[in-house]
């Protein structure tokens, strides 16, 4: 993967402005398609493309959007990877306890260097176990553990050892001193609830994380599993694409090669989207009958097609009469008084008045009435205290405080009689209030000559009315005819809104769109032009890059097969990286009894053979000069392997020990037996378990 830096971009002055960020890569297989694009000769638009893809999804996005994308800056001076000098690890030590089938601390050690440690025993006798424990100090996780139900994971704790559950490996690192100890104790529940540490040469601690192997460890992967295996080649086929593209170091140039494909099909889409809803839009412009309808059939079926003409036919999608749509759109929205409002108002006008009626004549009445003379006149007399003379009967020296004291005890002896009046008069007045409150003008844009207009103005005229019954039953019979009549007018312009152009504003809004669509279209084909070049190019340059990085691999998987296969007439001719994105798969090219290009041959093939095939792609994974790890451990390889290909795994086996070191855990003795007939080198123990889960190894046999 092309490593990607933010760098402040250098301004005109030649310093760091630090608005914009350019892509820095270090990575071989980067830098060599950056310097082969620059040599290619390819227009600067073409190369700007491809530097997108090689940034991510972002730099693309802002291409599309016609935003300038800075180009990569190459840092770095190396060249293919695989001649770098790498410091190899070899694995000296397994430490497990607590652990699946291990209770009490057990044990595996080796030498740190090439070679091939066989460990044999029955199922259950912990090899699991120590395997997957090896992978988890190093990892954080096994594959196997994804595939496994809720009740295998919750039971991965050791059921007769409780004191501690740890796993750790020594790492012997070229030019170290001494061994690395990488660590993981579980504290919690869960699987996943493991603490690491590294423990360096130097008894310095760190956390896993300055290990700094996390993408190694997904390219190079020092495990292989009987599992795994079998989904070498039975299981999905981009996953041994991407594992294949990942060991090669073309990971970033396959996300590169996708992210264009995926902008190139995108921009196909666009192009292709007006001609593909022009044959529905011109049927329903022919069966309309307005006219501007019949004018953009005859555009849309011209050769030369004007774009603009169609765009202002397009706009015309309003109503014959704007002036009538605008009272329309209010008339929907119109409020008027609700049935529970006027029925309230109703029965307090009328409540109002039979307490007037009631109070009328009597003494409270009477007593209302003076009070409220008194009150005005004393008012009066507040607003001018220096006049003595009675307004009213034109008596000097009438008024003065002495009246005023007079007035007001007046006043407090009349309200307790006036109590039961005076309430009656507030409540009437309260309620006209309300009345009139209700009987709100008619709205100036309504037509005053509608049936809705007529029965408004009856209504607001009710605001003269004085007497109070009289009043409530304005209110109850005109409001009722107002309700009626704006629920009418309400529903025929909702009605009429629906479609007011007779059809013509849903058709003017799809012709809108589709012009929409013609002009991305247009701008969508100048653009795939210069997309596909690119794309054409980089596919090219990472097919010949493929084949130069996958020829080794594959002529080494050649040579495993040849002799795993023993006797068999089948034979593995090549193995090709093709297609991307979803339909990315390798092709494994295998011929039976010496008929070629035989697409159903792996059918044809037993598990076992599938089993050998499987060792044959994954076993040169080991050696690629790249690989930081120098150890592989594998589980089970020999399952389902008949004597003869055991025979030739033992081989080829041996043959990779002189040159990586190998650790196999099997509980087949085929494997042990076949290497000691043949006399190859290896280091064969035995691994026994007891019922309490005490873990042991025999004595070294060979």
């Amino acid at each position: 993967m092309a490593k990607v830096t933010r760098v402040p971009e250098t301004d005109a002055n030649g310093g760091r402005d630090g608005r914009q960020a350019v892509p820095e890569t270090d990575d071989p297989t980067t830098r060599a398609l950056l310097k082969a694009l620059a040599r290619s000769g390819q227009p600067s638009r073409v190369r700007g493309w491809i530097h997108a893809a090689l940034w991510g999804e972002e730099a693309l996005d802002a291409l599309l959007k016609g935003e300038h994308v800075p180009e990569p800056v190459i840092e770095g001076h190396g060249g293919d990877p695989s001649h770098a000098h790498v410091r190899r690890a070899y694995l000296t030590g397994i430490r497990v306890q607590g652990f699946r089938g291990i209770g009490r601390p057990a044990e595996l050690t080796f030498p740190a260097g090439p070679g091939l440690t066989v460990i044999v025993g029955r199922n259950g006798s912990g090899k699991s176990s120590f395997a997957e424990a090896a992978e988890a100090a190093l990892t954080g996780r096994n594959p196997r553990w994804d595939a496994m139900p809720t009740g295998w994971r919750d039971g991965w704790r050791n059921l007769h050892y409780d004191e501690r559950t740890e796993a750790s490996v020594d790492i012997h690192i070229a030019g170290d001193g001494g061994p690395t100890r990488i660590s993981r104790r579980w504290v919690g529940e869960s699987v996943r609830s493991a603490r690491g540490e590294v423990v360096h040469p130097n008894g310095e601690v760190s956390p896993l994380r300055t290990l700094d192997w996390g993408e190694n460890l997904v390219r190079y992967r020092p495990f292989l599993s009987y599992d795994e295996l079998g989904r070498t080649v039975t299981g999905r086929a981009a996953e041994l694409y991407d594992t294949l593209t990942a060991l090669l170091g073309l990971t970033g140039l396959a996300e590169a090669e996708r992210r264009l494909a995926k902008v190139c099909d995108g921009l196909v889409r666009r192009r292709d989207r007006p001609s593909r809803r022009l044959r529905p839009l011109m049927d329903a412009l022919g069966a309309s009958n307005d006219p501007r309808a019949a004018q953009a059939v005859h555009v849309l079926s011209s050769p030369n097609m004007d774009l603009e003409f169609l765009r202002r036919i397009a706009a015309d999608d309003g109503p014959s009469d704007p002036a009538q749509h605008v009272v329309l759109r209010r008339l929907r929205r119109l409020a008027v008084p609700e049935r529970v409002l006027i029925g309230d108002v109703v029965n307090e006008l009328r409540g109002a008045a039979m307490e007037l009626a009631m109070a009328a004549g009597s003494k409270g009445d009477h007593a209302h009435g003076v009070i409220r003379l008194l009150e005005q006149a004393l008012e009066h007399h507040k607003r001018h205290p220096t006049e003595t003379t009675c307004p009213t009967c034109s008596t000097t020296g009438v008024l003065g405080p002495d009246w005023v004291r007079r007035a007001n005890a007046h006043l407090r002896a009349l309200r307790p009689q006036a109590a039961t009046a005076s309430a009656a008069y507030e409540r009437a007045e309260t309620a006209r209030d309300q009345a009139r409150f209700l009987l709100s003008p008619m709205p100036s844009w309504l037509p005053p000559e509608s049936e809705l207009g007529q029965v408004w103005a009856l209504w607001e005229s009710g605001a003269d009315i004085e007497d109070l019954a009289e009043l409530a039953e304005h209110v109850e019979t005109v409001g009722r005819r107002l309700r009626a009549a704006a629920i009418s007018a309400r529903r025929d312009a909702a009605e009429r809104l629906e479609d007011p152009t007779n059809g013509w504003a849903e058709l003017a809004e799809g012709l809108s769109e589709w012009l929409d669509d013609a002009q991305g279209a247009i701008e969508a084909s100048e653009t795939l032009s210069v997309v596909e070049s690119a794309l054409e190019w980089l596919t090219e340059y990472a097919r010949s890059v493929r084949a130069e990085r996958l020829g080794p691999v594959a002529s080494q998987a050649e040579q495993v097969w040849f002799r795993l296969r023993q006797e068999r007439h089948i034979d593995l001719q090549g193995m090709r990286l093709i297609g991307r994105g979803a339909r990315r798969r390798v092709e494994v090219d295998v011929a039976v009894d010496g008929v070629e290009d035989q697409t159903s041959a792996p059918g044809l093939l037993s598990q076992g053979e599938f089993q050998a095939l499987a060792l044959s792609i994954c076993l040169p994974r080991t050696l690629v000069n790249g690989n930081p790890f120098g150890f592989l451990l594998l589980d089970d390889p020999v399952q389902a392997m008949d004597t003869e290909t055991v025979e030739g795994l033992a081989s080829v086996l041996a043959e990779v020990g002189r040159h990586r070191q190998l650790i196999v855990f099997t509980h087949d003795t085929r494997l042990s037996d076949a290497l000691r007939r043949l006399g190859l080198p290896a280091d064969i123990r035995t691994i026994n378990r007891d019922a309490m889960s005490n873990v042991w190894l025999a004595e070294n046999e060979g």
